[in-house]
């Protein structure tokens, strides 16, 4: 939502066509709620009110959009991608004019007017019309116009609806401020930080007890009695299409793996990145107390507990345009590894810094690029391959089961005995022509369908997100052959599992009552750190606030964590230990010392508040000027511009 309220706000159309040596690429919107037929004229690709979104005018925005919409999928050529996607994409392309056309249309009802002289200005302020002297050369205009086919009237209209537009947004935009103290109460939320002592006591660190008795093993097998059975086990067949098993029949060409190179430049010629530990104090005193203890060994965690009125930040692998300001990229990528730099002033107050590691710029040469390259081409072109051969697929097992597979289609076959986690019974993988969710199906598909039921030929989609239909994972056919059934098994036979899982429980348990005294003594004394035993496995002084959430805790505990008064201790456990955490102190940074982080947070909720607003707006525009959509005339724009099926 934001990222087209940015493209239409600041971003002009005209713009965005010609600063990308003037091609055109209209304004990103999304909706269209209510979308019926308009007839089967293939000229008319929508119409919202008493405008007409043109099949023409929606090829034009399709040659320009679709190829960077495949590109950001991983696809080189937009033709690689199966006509669905195609489709699915055109489709999307169409509903942003849409919403284009429905804010026009509701800057006509508001009885909008933009003079000539506003569109004269607007034109003659393009940076793209200016001579060297920074003024409109007419000549110049002439020569860009014609060098993108288009007309002056064309770009007259173009620029006279991008100026009404903006009205329309501006009436209701102008308003998207945040109160200061939203933005102070959200900072203080986000930022308070605790300071945590953390104990791990992991359950494989207790003694291994002794070996119960005869009568003992027995009393916890026939109280376990799930963990002692046999798995069930079933015989299958299977024939797997996706794009991994089509893979070695897709190619690729040198020539296209040097356009792909050439449009990946930044992939392969990485510049020099530099992670580095950052506090900025409000004055240069702050500063240099911090520095002095910098230098004298104190760990980051250290510094960071030090510099209690000051924000302290650490960027990883960081590009030098990634830091907030030129001054500072200057400083840190100027600066010498492993040593402490500062106090320095810049615009944003008194620095202080570490750099902590420094990877040197690298450049991949095409040849070392090859086999990266081909596989993503084949991997972009892989889908379209199994789209082109399910049905021949799916005919050859309605017509023969599964023995009658033809080798051409790029499918891959197995059989064989597993269990319902997809193990063989020596304990191994089963050696399944698939791999994780699309594997997972396959499985469940063996342990769901009947002994001796007719194969069928299935399609494994990953999860929805957003409304969005799953992406294809591939197809697959299974034919269950023979079943062996779970059951118990025997105490003598399982004997050896019966003594590891009761040595298991007895371990966990022995540290469940360590965790428990530990954690009692630890609200009676002051805390973890004062009652942990010696050589346990205690980290003093963690940072953790919601910006930033403890590392190695679980999400339940974590949270607890986040809410606790200074002084009060927690337990809780995970999969392997239980963990005791107090926290020692609640920290609460001063936004005048971050203005950085404080800007980000208002950044934030002016985003939030700018989207809702948007939303609200298009929503309302689109139950206003009903959008009717021609699927005739999609058709007929996909084919113009060269991106249609060809039925």
């Amino acid at each position: 939502m934001i990222s087209f309220l940015r493209r239409f706000v600041v971003d002009s159309w005209v713009g965005r066509v010609l600063a990308l040596v003037i091609f055109i690429a209209f304004v990103t919107w999304g909706v269209g709620d209510v979308i019926s037929n308009l007839g089967d004229d293939p000229s008319v690709a929508a119409s919202v009110g008493s405008r007409k979104i043109s099949s023409r005018e929606l090829a034009t925005a399709l040659q320009a959009e679709l190829p960077q919409m495949a590109q950001r999928m991983g696809a080189p050529d937009i033709k690689n991608l199966p006509p669905q996607f195609r489709n699915q994409m055109a489709q999307q392309v169409l509903q942003r004019l849409i919403g284009q056309a429905q804010v026009l249309e509701a800057g006509a009802a508001m009885g909008l007017v933009v003079p000539d002289s506003a569109v004269r200005e607007e034109i003659f302020a393009m940076p793209y019309f200016k001579d060297k002297d920074g003024k409109f050369d007419r000549k110049l205009f002439d020569s860009r116009m014609a060098q993108a086919g288009m007309t002056e009237q064309r770009l007259i209209g173009l620029v006279r609806d991008d100026l009404a537009g903006r009205g329309v947004l501006d009436a209701t935009l102008s308003g998207a401020h945040v109160p200061d103290v939203l933005v102070s109460r959200t900072y203080g939320f986000e930022t308070e930080t605790r300071v945590l002592d953390v104990l791990h006591i992991p359950f494989a660190s207790e003694p291994m007890p002794q070996d119960p008795d005869d009568a003992t093993l027995r009393r916890f097998y026939t109280n376990h009695p799930w963990l002692f059975v046999s798995p069930e086990l079933r015989h299958a067949r299977v024939v797997v299409l996706s794009p991994d098993t089509v893979a070695s029949t897709v190619s690729a060409t040198d020539e296209e793996m040097h356009r792909l190179y050439d449009a990946q430049k930044e992939r392969f010629h990485l510049p020099e990145l530099r992670s580095v530990q950052l506090v900025t104090a409000p004055d240069e005193t702050q500063a240099q107390a911090i520095a002095t203890v910098w230098r004298g060994g104190a760990t980051w965690a250290q510094v960071q507990a030090a510099a209690k009125d000051s924000a302290a930040v650490e960027f990883d692998d960081a590009r030098e345009s990634s830091l907030p300001s030129e001054a500072l990229q200057k400083l840190v990528f100027s600066a010498p590894a492993d040593t402490v730099q500062g106090p320095v002033k810049v615009d944003t107050g008194w620095v202080v810094f570490h750099v902590v590691k420094v990877t040197p710029p690298k450049d991949t040469g095409f040849d070392d690029a090859k086999a990266s390259l081909k596989d993503q081409i084949v991997k972009a072109r892989a889908p379209e391959t199994v789209n082109a051969n399910v049905k021949k697929l799916q005919d050859a097992i309605a017509g023969g089961g599964l023995d009658a597979i033809p080798s051409d289609l790029g499918a891959a076959a197995a059989a064989g005995t597993l269990d319902s986690a997809g193990m063989t019974k020596d304990g191994e993988p089963a050696p399944l022509p698939a791999s994780g969710a699309l594997r997972d199906a396959v499985v469940a598909r063996i342990f769901s369908q009947a002994k001796g039921a007719p194969p069928v030929l299935t399609e494994a989609t990953a999860p929805a997100k957003q409304g969005q239909p799953g992406q294809s994972l591939g197809w697959y056919a299974v034919s269950v052959d023979d079943v062996t059934v779970s059951q118990p098994v025997p105490f003598d036979q399982a004997r050896a599992r019966v003594i590891a899982a009761w040595r298991d429980e007895a371990r966990r348990h022995a540290a469940d009552e360590q965790a428990t005294g530990l954690y009692l003594a630890a609200q009676q004394q002051g805390g973890i750190a004062a009652v942990a035993p010696t050589g346990a496995d205690l980290k003093k002084g963690v940072f953790a606030s919601r910006a930033r959430p403890p590392e190695g805790l679980p999400e339940d505990l974590a949270q607890t964590v986040l809410r606790m008064p200074a002084g009060r201790s927690v337990m809780g456990e995970d999969s392997e230990s239980y963990i005791v955490v107090t926290a020692t102190a609640v920290q609460h940074p001063d936004p005048a010392a971050d203005s950085l982080g404080f800007g980000r947070v208002r950044d934030g909720l002016t985003d939030s508040l700018t989207s809702d607003l948007t939303g609200v707006l298009t929503r309302s525009l689109g139950e206003r000027y009903k959008a009717k959509i021609v699927p005739a005339g999609v058709k007929a724009a996909l084919d113009m511009a060269g991106f249609g099926d060809g039925s």
